[in-house]
């Protein structure tokens, strides 16, 4: 297992917009991933939900590189980052909504 990406911060170059004010979720998807559309909607809602709080989508074949570098190895894979672009949870699959609001309790 590669290590050195747990303390690697994300910004507005590698997601594409600005982060959250108080937190990110980021989510990889491809094209043709069935769990990737309810993972979608599950963290649009949580970010709807809580005031300061960012979902980003990046599409994995587009970003080979971030892929590569963070260790994503399917999708979706999800990627909660605190308010200064650091990853303190991680998950892959599709998530439940109680998950995501739990997990965003560490970053907030």
């Amino acid at each position: 297992m590669r290590t050195g990406h747990e303390n690697r911060r994300l910004g507005a170059a590698e997601l594409g917009r600005s982060p959250g004010e108080r937190a990110t979720l980021v989510q990889f998807s491809t094209a043709f991933c069935a769990p990737c559309r309810a993972t979608r909607r599950v963290l649009s809602e949580v970010a709807r939900m809580v005031p300061g709080v960012a979902h980003v989508e990046i599409d994995a074949e587009d970003h080979l590189d971030l892929v590569r570098e963070l260790d994503i190895l399917k999708t979706p894979t999800v990627l909660v980052l605190d308010a200064d672009g650091r990853i303190v949870r991680r998950a892959t699959g599709q998530p439940r909504k109680a998950d995501v609001i739990a997990a965003l309790g560490e970053a907030v």
